[in-house]
């Protein structure tokens, strides 16, 4: 008979995992949100910036006004200056703005389901190697038969998605900037996981992500526009445009339950359950609103199917992790 405990656990795993896939869904949602503000700009950066900087000013309500908001920028300012928070910790931010610059400079032109592919190569193959290595803050989570093959069912959707005539009609580097977006995610999850950890807090690990975000993204935009030219006007939010600017709102959504949750999923894990939620919902995303070129309705429904079966073989049936004990988290 199995225990209460074990029962406690699986069940919590279960609910973890569920919320890896309403962070796809998000990811999916947000991807059309941002490339679709970068058309309108016709500056996929600059759409990243956006978004960053509206999730940053968001968290700046619950961050600075409350007690305990405020005790984990302390804690997070006392880690750094005694180097108890190591540099590596703090660069979560930097991912993240690769991720939105890549969606506004992609997933606009080849829709949110060929955009998703490409990040799940990244991402399954970048969250072994941190889930063997024990980057993330659940430690060092055992490579079993079922991660392996789980990560296999994520490269078959990869190769679908490129097969037919998608590569003729999409250049190659819009391809190779979801894969690079997708260990991008990997990492980010992971360092945000254990910053979390080490400050006790998610939201202060969240808010940390988004500050380094839009220093990046500020410097990248900036560069941009002086190399390419002003921007296009930006969409007005009082003529019916406001859900261009929903991005960041989204991002700070997932972002801070994506810290809650990788510690008890892994890193691998979560990015197989936020794989299924971004295919099912990016998939809906272009039926409805179809992009300039995406996958073919036989390649959605193949990818979708081996997320699905990713995500199926790669539930721990049996937890295999030994979890990672951050010692002084507060600071006395």
């Amino acid at each position: 008979m199995t225990s209460q405990p074990a029962r406690t656990t699986r069940g919590a795993t279960v609910l973890a995992l569920g919320g890896a896939v309403s962070i796809g869904a998000m990811t999916a949602i947000q991807a059309r949100v941002n490339g679709q503000l970068g058309v309108r700009l016709d500056n996929g950066i600059l759409a990243g910036f956006v978004s960053f900087a509206v999730g940053l000013v968001l968290l700046c309500f619950p961050v600075l006004l409350t007690g305990s908001g405020r005790a984990a920028l302390g804690r997070l300012w006392r880690g750094v200056r005694t180097r108890h928070v190591p540099w590596w910790m703090l660069v979560g931010g930097a991912c993240g703005a690769l991720t939105v610059s890549t969606q506004g400079l992609v997933a606009g032109i080849l829709g949110v389901a060929l955009f998703t592919v490409g990040v799940v190569a990244g991402q399954t193959l970048h969250s072994l190697l941190l889930d063997r290595t024990g980057i993330g803050p659940a430690g060092v989570v055992a490579i079993t038969p079922g991660r392996i093959l789980g990560g296999l069912f994520a490269l078959v959707a990869v190769g679908v998605s490129l097969s037919g005539d998608v590569l003729s009609r999409a250049p190659l580097w819009m391809l190779v900037l979801p894969f690079l977006t997708g260990a991008g995610i990997a990492f980010q999850s992971a360092v945000n996981g254990r910053l979390g950890q080490r400050i006790a807090s998610p939201l202060g690990a969240t808010f940390m992500s988004f500050i380094g975000g839009v220093i990046v993204l500020a410097l990248c935009a900036g560069t941009s526009i002086l190399v390419t030219g002003p921007p296009a006007p930006f969409p007005s939010a009082l003529s019916g445009d406001v859900w261009l600017y929903l991005g960041g709102l989204l991002g700070a959504v997932y972002i801070l339950l994506g810290v809650v949750i990788v510690a008890r999923t892994g890193v691998l894990l979560m990015g197989l359950g936020a794989v299924l939620g971004q295919l099912v919902v990016s998939v809906l995303i272009d039926v409805i609103w179809p992009p300039a070129a995406g996958p073919a309705p036989w390649q959605v429904a193949v990818m979708v199917l081996a997320a699905v079966l990713s995500v199926l073989v790669a539930l721990p049936w049996r937890i295999h992790r030994r979890p990672r004990i951050e010692h002084g988290s507060r600071a006395r």
